[in-house]
């Protein structure tokens, strides 16, 4: 399976003043990127669901259909919250997109913090977390034990992903991996913040024990001021639970109609990535 965690920045660039300016060009280049890579499941961190910036359209629903996947997205703040009234801010959260059917999905929320959401993604091998982590540390303590509740009552292999904001580096993680049993995807600590010059590591792919890591690698593109994280891995199943052979993915085609903002384009994308 092929993971890609992505914090897009709501599709706005990696620069700061460009983050109230329209997203439309930079989705398609997004959306060219995530085609060309052909995962089965990306997390996507910062989705536009609907304001100005992307025209009133749902971000995540336009790169699932780009992508011909599934997808599951939420609000990041919680229902009755002050900031889902909040304009722009209301339009705000998270998404999975995923080539297998999801068979079940749920939305949590933790107690503390301003963006609480947790979504959590059941397929048919692996269960995945996705989550944004607060930027004050104590904050981001009191989540970081909710989210080791979840993980120990999960009874599968699992996932946990996103952007943790470890402003206080390795040793903070390694806290929770300790908690947790799960072991970090990049070994190396290769950084991911900011994307023109990285020297940070903020966006963390953990794994249980019956995931193996093949492949890690860092895509070096501009879409964002986060650097996207790419993992390969295989979930240890008994071989007659494994399912067949699938299709080849759309992006395979020779040309990709994405209709984002009532344009059709094609578009092709190079990149390196620190690996």
């Amino acid at each position: 399976m092929r993971f890609l965690l992505y914090n897009i920045r709501y599709a706005t660039g990696p620069k700061l003043h460009n983050s109230v300016s329209s997203s439309r060009k930079n989705l398609e280049r997004i959306a060219a990127f995530l085609r060309d890579l052909e995962p089965d499941l990306v997390g996507l961190i910062e989705v536009d669901h609907g304001s100005y910036r992307s025209g009133g359209k749902n971000q995540a629903e336009l790169l699932a259909k780009s992508l011909g996947h599934y997808h599951s997205h939420s609000i990041k703040y919680e229902q009755g919250s002050f900031w889902r009234r909040v304009p722009v801010l209301k339009k705000q959260g998270n998404a999975f997109l995923t080539r297998d059917r999801i068979r079940h999905e749920t939305f949590h929320f933790f107690k503390h913090g301003m963006k609480r959401l947790v979504i959590e993604l059941e397929l048919q091998h692996v269960v995945v977390y996705l989550v944004h982590l607060a930027v004050g540390a104590r904050t981001r303590h009191q989540q970081l034990s909710a989210l080791y509740d979840l993980v120990k009552q999960t009874r599968r292999p699992c996932v946990v992903a996103g952007d943790f904001n470890m402003l206080w580096g390795e040793r903070e993680i390694d806290l929770f991996l300790a908690a947790t049993g799960l072991q970090n995807a990049n070994i190396e600590g290769l950084p991911t913040y900011p994307s023109k010059n990285p020297h940070r590591h903020l966006d963390f792919v953990l794994h249980s024990k019956g995931i193996k890591v093949l492949d890690f690698q860092i895509p070096r593109v501009p879409f964002s001021d986060h650097l996207p994280v790419m993992v390969d891995f295989d979930v240890e199943v008994e071989e007659e639970h494994r399912k067949e052979p699938r299709p080849p993915h759309c992006s395979c085609l020779e040309k990709v109609d994405l209709i984002v903002a009532g344009g059709k384009n094609s578009y092709s994308t190079n990149f390196d990535c620190i690996s």
